[in-house]
């Protein structure tokens, strides 16, 4: 599938400013999505909007389809009458350029649960909507709300060391907490309705504006999240419930020792014999959040490394196959060609590059990565196709300015003398490399549009603690920024604002 030619800015939502600890669906993104625009980009790439998991991470979310409520515009809230204004104070602790999440949590789930009480309390006038919201959403709201608050009452245990007739779902057990937490179940639901309802305007808003939205969508998911507690045959659990194996990588360029991430496996045969129905609702439902869907870690639908359980690390794993063309048939089947980006970076071995060549879906190009070696390197601009996504870099790379102070000698050669510059403005010397290509879209994070160093970083692969932290402030955006890109995107026919 070719995209229209055009660019964008990774970033995502909790990287905004904003008065209340971390960014929001508030005034600061609407005010983002103007200065897109103003620089000629038409792409708004973003991370998992669901919860976060261990380490802060969006790749580990409770739910496969619940938003963040941390994302939640609080303002907007109280402008709908649910939360004073005095309720809205913002903390000292909190700080302009990184998010502190410990305090960001307790600060925003305290006025969240102030509005509920208020809005379950008060008239009428906006339950209707509420109600509908709940009934169209049933199918995932009622599993993951009922989970969130058993994971409440039992101190956010993981699933599997709750009571056994929760954790293996006893109908009279769930029947009777069900009764017991129905206050909590509620609060979840309008945790939820706050979060959509504010999304959907939010990116109705940036697409009028002619930007598009990239989502994100791990291929796996956390193990205390509500899709595996409701769905455990699904899941490569034993008999204690806990994952038996679990997802990661080999060891690569970000670590020795591969990736562990934890996750649970999927059971791929009793997905084929359901008709990928799972699969096919997790689509959906994404679509109708976004306009672009980037597909995390692709290659794990040819092959996944799979990890016993008991192994710290990830490389005593091995190779398994993946669902392949028998998946993406399904999904086509019932959703018709859509458009997605495969993250098709690491090991990428001829059974990918034929399930990517097969539905056309374009695979992703990372400049940080093409340097260093002999002119055949496939990220190189000049060795890039059309069906493809070129990155400066990712949020799992460092910023720019940080990749270029530290990267070998050889490589910082290897760059100054292809792009014919001393480096000076490496950052800007990646963006214009990625926007001439002839890829038919460049992204580029918003840390390399404003030039910062290692200390912005978004991620470290393999690293659980002190990341998904960082912010910028408008103070940092110099008038200039916009102009540029424009220029640039001009220069390079990636200004055609498409609408969705």
């Amino acid at each position: 599938m070719h995209f229209p030619r055009s660019s964008g800015i990774l970033l995502h939502p909790t990287s905004l400013p904003g008065p209340y600890g971390s960014g929001d669906f508030g005034a600061a993104a609407y005010h983002f999505v103007d200065w897109l625009a103003l620089s000629g980009q038409t792409l708004w790439q973003i991370l998992p909007l669901g919860g976060l998991g261990p380490g802060n991470s969006p790749y580990m979310s409770s739910s496969a389809f619940a938003g963040n409520p941390l994302l939640i515009d609080l303002d907007e809230v109280a402008a709908r009458g649910w939360l004073l204004a005095g309720d809205l104070k913002p903390s000292e602790a909190f700080e302009t350029h990184r998010v502190a999440y410990g305090e960001v949590t307790r600060f925003r789930m305290e006025k969240l649960r102030m509005a509920a009480n208020r809005f379950f309390a008060g008239p009428e006038s906006y339950f209707e909507e509420y109600l509908a919201f709940c009934d169209a959403e049933k199918d995932w709201l009622d599993d993951y709300a009922f989970f969130m608050a058993l994971a409440d009452k039992f101190s956010w245990q993981c699933w599997y060391a709750w009571p056994e007739a929760i954790a293996k779902r006893h109908a009279a057990a769930l029947d009777e907490m069900q009764k017991q937490l129905l206050n909590e179940i509620s609060f979840w639901k309008f945790c939820q309705w706050c979060f959509f309802r504010q999304w959907h305007r939010l990116k109705n808003y940036a697409n009028l504006k002619g930007v598009r939205i990239i989502g994100d969508i791990p291929i796996f998911i956390a193990c205390q999240s509500a899709e595996v507690w409701a769905n455990q045959r699904l899941f490569e659990l034993g008999e204690d419930l806990r994952p038996a194996v679990v997802a990661g990588v080999p060891p690569d360029y970000f670590s020795a020792t591969g990736q562990r991430w934890g996750n649970p496996l999927y059971r791929w045969d009793e997905h084929e014999q359901d008709g990928y129905q799972w699969w096919i609702m997790r689509l959906r439902k994404k679509f109708e959040l976004v306009d672009i869907v980037r597909i995390d870690h692709f290659r794990g639908f040819a092959g996944y490394w799979e990890i016993p359980a008991a192994e710290q690390t990830a490389i005593n794993g091995h190779w398994m196959p993946g669902p392949g063309e028998r998946l993406f048939n399904a999904i086509q089947n019932a959703l018709g060609k859509m458009p997605i980006i495969a993250e098709d970076l690491g090991v990428i071995t001829p059974d990918v590059n034929a399930l990517l060549n097969q539905f056309e879906f374009p695979g992703m190009r990372v400049l940080q990565f093409a340097f260093g070696g002999n002119n055949v390197n496939p990220y190189l601009p000049h060795n890039l196709e059309r069906n493809c996504v070129v990155y400066v870099g990712t949020h799992d790379n460092d910023t720019t300015v940080g990749w270029f102070e530290s990267a070998p000698q050889h490589v910082r050669e290897h760059v100054r003398k292809y792009l014919r510059t001393e480096g000076a403005e490496i950052n800007w010397d990646l963006i214009h490399a990625a926007s001439l290509s002839v890829a038919d879209q460049a992204i580029y994070a918003m840390q390399d549009v404003l030039g910062l160093g290692s200390e912005h970083r978004m991620n470290l692969p393999g690293k659980s603690e002190g990341y998904w932290e960082w912010r910028f402030s408008w103070d940092q955006v110099d008038s200039r920024y916009a102009d540029r890109l424009r220029e640039i995107s001009i220069l390079h026919g990636r200004n055609a604002a498409v609408t969705g």
